[in-house]
């Protein structure tokens, strides 16, 4: 216990020291209160006249036993989320007592650090996190995607992608996040294939064209994978995204199909021609040639790739293409041979896109088969077995440099 007379004399010490346990002690008093009502009001007005000294360890002290506690003063708190920084930042995250409305105030005249302080409190609204994310600020949204992200909606989270795509620190904590949308993983790992093909030790390290095609690959591919890794709902919105944007293309539908994506690749349909999914499905598992090619004249494709299509759909059907490489390339190597005997050399202008994707994925397909095979094969071929050849060419033959 501390009389009223000592209590005064910490109070007005020429000491800052004493002054903050003065500040201290009138917090404390004032938090356990409970006696008469003369008693509680001088004890608030001793809290409230520790705002006025000069010393911020005076005002930190005050602070520092008010912090957590809900019976803090309302006002006091507030006033003291607008002091030092090293004051207010501690203030404005942990204070129970701040009401949402003190907040949108504080963010929006607040700086860098109480803004990040704000960031990292626990059960922000919507609204608070669309006034945080309205000031751009770097450092703030990183503290939301990496503290707060379970109240981050799918808008707030599209419009980050959107903002920060070509920041890789923030894109990698988006990444991280397993409530991403689908159509801003999509968007991110776009980012992150352009900006490998402009690195310089990937561009100098490989063939532009042939850089084209392998970021074009891979790109195909994550996209696929992430179209068929989501609800339908999701999916739904993910695949009106890619139709709206013209990145849905029957290559795109091709290779979804090529690797066993089939939940993406009904969900297109399904979008598409306008049916539930559940049906695409149905008709890709056990409809007629007939069936098939009405529903991909009835998502807009022409006859020659409605054919293709269905060929591609009735030649699979007996293959697991989600893990057999060899059903792949056996499947590749069917169609590719069906185009060239169905139109004699001669190829609509509309599968000729679609003939090289397949002879590009051909060759590819068989590279990938043909590894270790002949190491393989001379490891267990006798000791005198011999390469039969008569004799190689004698000139030199030029080639450009690597």
């Amino acid at each position: 216990m501390l009389g009223y007379q000592d209590y005064l004399d910490l109070s007005q010490s020429p000491h800052a020291d004493d002054r903050g346990q003065a500040a201290r002690i009138a917090a404390r008093a004032y938090l356990e209160h409970d006696g008469p009502a003369d008693e509680h009001a001088a004890l608030y007005a001793a809290v409230l006249s520790f705002l006025d000294d000069t010393s911020v360890k005076v005002r930190a002290a005050l602070a520092y036993e008010l912090l957590r506690s809900s019976y803090a003063p309302r006002p006091v708190m507030f006033a003291l989320a607008q002091d030092d920084p090293i004051i207010a930042t501690a203030v404005v995250q942990y204070s129970p007592v701040l009401k949402e409305a003190d907040l949108h105030i504080l963010v929006k005249s607040g700086d860098e650090p109480v803004l990040l302080s704000i960031a990292g409190r626990q059960n922000l609204s919507p609204k608070l996190v669309a006034t945080l994310l309205a000031k751009k600020n770097r450092a703030v949204d990183l503290k939301l995607i990496c503290e707060n992200a379970d109240q981050l909606s799918e808008a707030s989270l599209l419009e980050l992608c959107d903002r920060w795509a070509d920041d890789a620190e923030l894109r990698g904590a988006l990444l991280d996040n397993a409530d991403l949308p689908a159509a801003g993983r999509y968007l991110l790992t776009e980012q992150i294939a352009a900006d490998l093909s402009a690195a310089r030790y990937v561009k100098g390290a490989i063939q532009p064209a042939r850089l084209k095609r392998l970021m074009r690959d891979l790109v195909d591919d994550a996209t696929t994978h992430i179209g068929d890794d989501i609800a339908d709902q999701s999916a739904h919105a993910y695949v009106e995204a890619l139709i709206e944007s013209g990145r849905l293309t029957p290559r795109l539908l091709i290779q979804s199909y090529l690797f066993g994506r089939n939940q993406f690749f009904a969900s297109c349909l399904g979008q598409l021609a306008r049916m539930p999914a559940h049906k695409a499905v149905a008709l890709l598992v056990k409809g007629s040639r007939r069936g098939m090619y009405a529903l991909f004249i009835k998502c807009g494709f022409d006859a020659p790739l409605s054919n293709l299509i269905c060929r591609l759909v009735t030649v699979s059907r007996s293959h697991d293409l989600a893990h057999d490489q060899a059903a792949r390339h056996f499947v590749v190597s069917q169609l590719i041979t069906a185009l060239i005997d169905e139109h004699e050399g001669d190829l609509p202008e509309s599968l000729e896109p679609i003939f090289a994707y397949l002879n590009e994925m051909n060759v590819t397909l068989a590279r990938n088969a043909a590894r270790g095979v002949m190491a393989t094969f001379c490891d267990r071929a006798p000791n005198e077995a011999r390469l039969s050849i008569t004799r190689l060419r004698g000139e030199a033959l030029a080639l450009p440099a690597a």
